[in-house]
């Protein structure tokens, strides 16, 4: 990637922060506000549109690139037209679900018609486009073949991602800053393998999702909204599919880059289903939601949550250049580490419950 991929990235940056300052006014059209109840972190009337920025930039963006091609902005590039058409279909279908998200968000449509959409969209790209995981294989332990389970999981697992992201989304500067961390290092991962065309998508993404965020930091003036997070959350799982597909790294690299998410809408899930909780129903349990409650706030919380962000982006690029045996090591030291920080947030909570004991 040369100059002229630089150059639309910055553009879309810009454009991106242009718009969401634009959605913040009160006579913005789309204006729609996120009252705040007593299952959310934030006590003002926000908006709920930002993910129109990031969508809208990112379509302006993908437009220049094609229009710019061989300057170095890469969307058909030296993969092919064939590979070409498959990154163009998923980000169609990604703003379909963006479209359809934003209708939820304004008309409140039901749960099965929100997951039949979803799950039709992951069948699109699964059976479609011929996108699946066909093998998980875990360094220098074992390899599973999934055989005729492949369509199915990989399917599941698309529809998880997807949801996961707007699950995550209830934090100031959250969604966006894993948007940018995370689509960033998967872009600098698929252009050190070699596709180009996957890496200047990703790094499209994380320009959009960057000129939000300079309005979506503690205080928010503005919220993602489900027009945002549905699609970012699509996307970060049919990336890691296409590289997947393509031979581009693994699947423990693009679990590595998002496992701060992943791990904690994962657990707080199983958590909730052994407790016999209903699980689709809006809560404030997950891990980062507790550490803002428990006295932490949004500001420490969102820049310890950045920090670890950081450092898993930074173990993913680590996984691509060494051996089976530190890789093996990674992995198991990361879900060490995620015990770690799971009974971290349990401390955090027991101090500051004892404090307002003693008050």
């Amino acid at each position: 990637m040369n100059l002229g991929g630089l150059g639309v990235v910055a553009v879309v940056f810009l454009l991106a922060r242009w718009l969401t300052g634009r959605l913040c006014s009160p006579s913005a059209w789309l204006y729609t506000l996120d009252r705040p109840n007593e299952r959310s972190l934030h006590v003002t009337p926000t908006p709920r549109t930002g993910g129109l920025a990031v969508l809208g930039s990112l379509l302006v963006g993908l437009s220049l690139s094609l229009f710019l091609q061989g300057s170095g902005a890469y969307i058909v590039g030296p993969q092919g037209e064939k590979e070409a058409t498959k990154i163009l279909w998923l980000v169609g279908l990604a703003l379909f679900l963006g479209a359809f998200s934003f209708l939820d968000d304004r008309k409140g449509l039901s749960r099965l018609v929100r997951f039949g959409t979803h799950a039709v969209v992951a069948g699109i790209l699964v059976w479609g486009a011929g996108l699946m995981i066909e093998t998980i294989t875990l360094p220098l332990a074992a390899t599973w073949v999934l055989g005729w389970m492949a369509a199915p999981f990989t399917m599941l697992s698309l529809m998880w991602m997807t949801n996961l992201y707007n699950f995550m989304d209830g934090m100031d500067g959250f969604a966006g800053g894993m948007a940018v961390v995370g689509f960033g290092f998967l872009s600098y991962i698929a252009w050190a393998a070699g596709d180009q065309v996957l890496s200047m998508l990703s790094l499209l993404i994380a320009g959009s999702a960057g000129g939000f965020l300079f309005y979506n930091m503690p205080p928010a003036r503005i919220f993602m909204g489900d027009v945002g997070s549905i699609p970012l959350g699509f996307l970060a799982g049919a990336l890691a599919l296409v590289g997947i597909h393509g031979g581009r790294f693994d699947i423990w690299v693009p679990m590595l880059i998002f496992s701060p998410f992943i791990v904690d809408a994962t657990v707080t899930l199983f958590r909730r289903l052994l407790r016999g909780e209903k699980v689709l129903h809006a809560h404030r349990e997950h891990y980062y939601q507790r550490l803002a409650l428990a006295g932490w706030g949004h500001r420490k919380t969102v820049w310890a949550e950045y920090a670890v962000m950081c450092a898993c982006g930074l173990s993913a690029t680590l996984y691509m250049k060494t051996t089976n045996e530190w890789r093996l090591v990674l992995l198991l030291g990361w879900g060490i580490t995620y015990c770690l920080l799971a009974y971290g947030v349990r401390t955090v909570e027991q101090q500051y419950r004892r404090q307002l004991r003693g008050q």
